[in-house]
């Protein structure tokens, strides 16, 4: 296996061969390399490369999705895609947005999403109105410093209790309009076909993964 493998550009590149994930959530990882591992075999998360996180500092979550790609792909000398995403109800202002994942953190810096489901209907029971959407934005680095972008949405609204086990993160309080479940009582090839990161992956593989 291929794993490092410098001077790689997007002009000498075909991600027939390798791409690194630039993502330590298992959830996303999964998911990922559902929908395109047939298309890309050679997929290599940046955790078993034990690549580090960066800060998320960006304001955006094209920002924050470039700066992990590019971390990603410099670290290794390979394309790296990263996925930025997150849940925007629309009587919080668009919250949690990037700040998503942080919603979801305990004291101990550990992230509990039935804390942070609790804490969006505690902010949201009040409100009539419960829509929402998932956002994905994903970034393709390449090490000589070129980033593209892909995106995908999917509105919805929000519901409570929560409902379902399947998926992960919000999952279990979003309902996707003209669904009557939620994204945490589908299992994955629903989703798959209704999903944020479905669409914006789905982008990424017919610009990308094409011969």
């Amino acid at each position: 296996m291929d794993t490092i493998r410098q001077g790689t550009s997007s002009a000498d590149y075909r991600l027939e061969d390798s791409l690194v994930i630039a993502t330590h959530n298992h959830g996303k990882l999964r998911e990922i390399r559902e929908l395109i591992g047939a298309r890309i075999p050679d997929i290599q998360a940046a955790g078993d490369l034990g690549l580090d996180d960066p800060e998320e500092t960006g304001t955006t979550f094209e920002e924050n999705a470039a700066l992990k790609a590019l971390a990603a792909a410099k670290a290794t000398g390979l394309p790296a895609l990263a996925d930025d995403s997150g849940l925007a109800v629309e009587a919080l202002g668009g919250d949690p947005g990037i700040y998503s994942a942080r919603w979801a953190e305990n004291e101990n810096g550990s992230r509990d999403f039935d804390y942070g489901m609790r804490l969006i209907w505690e902010k949201l029971k009040d409100e009539d109105n419960r829509r929402a959407k998932f956002v994905s934005v994903l970034a393709l680095a390449f090490p000589d410093g070129e980033v593209f972008y892909t995106e995908g949405t999917v509105e919805g609204e929000i519901v409570w209790p929560p409902r379902g086990k399947n998926g992960f993160g919000y999952d279990p309080i979003f309902q996707p309009d003209g669904e009557t479940r939620t994204f945490g009582e589908m299992d994955a090839d629903e989703k798959h076909g209704l999903s944020h990161r479905a669409k914006a992956l789905r982008e990424f593989a017919a610009r990308w993964c094409n011969s």
